[in-house]
């Protein structure tokens, strides 16, 4: 894992996601981050996470848009886990230009473990609470 955490999507802002000023639709900034999403806690669940009948259920959500992207801009997202609580998790994603790696914006979500049989909140178990931590970049923890 690197200083900025886990390469969690990597893409391009096509000029069709882009809005009448040529820049990059706020609807696909949060998709490139909901992708990053499914693959982070993918990581930190496992491959139990689906049959377990398990999922995580976003609750809070804050993007800060720091930097035009343009029509053709190659882009990567990193991603770590800040904190891990007894039911939820924090993270935050970075966008990054690929080939200048100017910020160009960053997502910090606050997630929760779900029992989508019980549609409720659970704790998160210890291999789960394992997987998270190792996921937060030295320093941080």
């Amino acid at each position: 894992m690197s200083e900025r955490g886990i390469v969690t999507y990597a893409g391009i802002a096509h000029p069709w996601m882009c809005d009448a000023m040529g820049h990059l639709n706020v609807r696909h900034y949060v998709a490139m981050f909901d992708d990053a999403s499914f693959q982070i806690l993918g990581r930190i669940a496992g491959k139990e996470d689906a049959d377990g009948g398990l999922g995580w259920a976003d609750v809070h959500m804050e993007i800060d848009y720091k930097h035009e992207t343009a029509a053709g801009t190659l882009v990567t997202v990193y991603s770590h886990v800040e904190k891990v609580g007894t039911s939820s998790l924090t993270y935050l994603h970075e966008m990054r230009g690929t080939l200048d790696d100017v910020l160009h914006a960053q997502m910090r979500t606050v997630t929760v473990r779900f029992d989508l049989r019980q549609r409720s909140k659970i704790h998160l178990d210890e291999t789960t609470r394992q997987r998270a931590m190792a996921l937060q970049i030295d320093g941080l923890k």
